[in-house]
């Protein structure tokens, strides 16, 4: 007599989506952090009209207590020139430099950095933020 039952049951678990689930995911977090700009410093920029693009060679912020950084790294004014010579490729062609500067920064301060550009060299933008009711056209 036996008395075993003959249908044993075995729990198994489907794990065929799961690799794709992970690959969505991995896909999406990638996707993603290209699209963060770690050199971003937070200012409170002027607003414009205009949405021009340009090339970013160099970025250089100044803040509200007029501090320099170039890309996320603080720097003195005394040794910007020196840094930005650096920073600037040889040999390219139209280096710039974007710089992005606080609304209550003096306008002393950024034709300062306009001026160290100039003897190196590159071209330099102004950034600016979009206006949030910015005018049809």
């Amino acid at each position: 007599m036996n008395l075993r039952s003959r249908n044993k049951r075995h729990a198994e678990m489907h794990n065929g989506a799961l690799n794709d689930i992970l690959f969505i995911l991995l896909l999406f977090f990638l996707i993603v952090s290209t699209l963060a700009n770690p050199n971003v410093i937070k200012l409170a920029l002027p607003k414009a009209a205009s949405n021009t693009k340009a090339k970013q060679t160099v970025v250089v912020s100044i803040d509200a207590g007029q501090r320099f950084f170039v890309g996320t790294n603080p720097v003195s004014f005394s040794e910007l020139q020196a840094i930005l010579a650096s920073k600037i490729p040889v040999g390219e062609v139209d280096p710039t430099v974007v710089i992005n500067a606080e609304e209550s920064v003096p306008i002393s301060a950024v034709v300062s950095v306009m001026q160290i550009a100039r003897e190196l060299g590159a071209k330099t933008v102004l950034g600016t933020a979009k206006p949030q009711n910015a005018p049809a056209r």
